[in-house]
């Protein structure tokens, strides 16, 4: 059966087509529980959606299935900062990275899987598929209790700096490029997410 033809996301998704794209991903994941590897159809049917909307947000199933395991092991990160009002930016900062950073290195393979299928997967008009925004609401859970200590211009140019930093590109960059070991990687990004912090709560 021929598939249907990937269809390019808009660059700034909805929260509606976010969730859609997380519904996908559980279903997926859910399905891969019980043995077997589930075609676009059973994933879609899973997740309540048409076979259509799965392939608006995954050009193939392979993408989709390299990154399910992904998602679930992230998993974690949603609840880091659950019943925590500390208000220490740079401590709250630095605790988002070393959960990420853990959860980045202990799921290297899959996520390198997630990240070479995500480039392949780009749309004809060069346009790249969105994927799941896993560091943003991190990195503000982190932020939440010291957001009045900035004003909005630098908070969005923080946050954005920030993500730099976290997750699986800086993780290539330590390994592939710097050839840094993880310990060394993470001693400098708990100082450079400190030291951002920092900056932009001195401006």
């Amino acid at each position: 059966m021929k598939k249907s033809p990937a269809k390019p996301v808009p660059s700034s998704p909805s929260n509606r087509e976010l969730r859609t794209r997380k519904d996908l991903l559980r279903a997926a994941s859910q399905l891969i529980k019980q043995g077997h590897k589930p075609s676009m159809d059973e994933i879609a049917k899973e997740a309540l959606v048409s076979r259509a909307t799965a392939y608006r947000y995954f050009a193939n199933v392979e993408a989709l299935l390299a990154e399910a395991p992904a998602d679930a092991a992230t998993g974690v990160l949603d609840t880091l900062f659950d019943g925590d009002t500390s208000a220490d930016a740079e401590a709250r900062i630095d605790k988002a990275e070393a959960a990420m950073h853990r959860v980045t290195y202990e799921n290297e393979a899959s996520l390198r899987v997630m990240l070479a299928h995500s480039i392949a997967s780009r749309t004809q008009d060069g346009a790249a598929p969105v994927r799941q925004n896993r560091r943003l609401p991190l990195i503000e859970a982190a932020l939440s209790t010291s957001r009045d200590r900035f004003r909005d211009a630098d908070y969005k140019k923080l946050c954005a700096a920030l993500s730099v930093i976290f997750g699986t590109e800086s993780m290539i960059v330590f390994r592939d490029v710097l050839r840094v070991d993880e310990k060394t990687a993470r001693k400098v990004k708990s100082w450079a997410v400190k030291a951002l912090v920092r900056a932009a709560m001195e401006k």
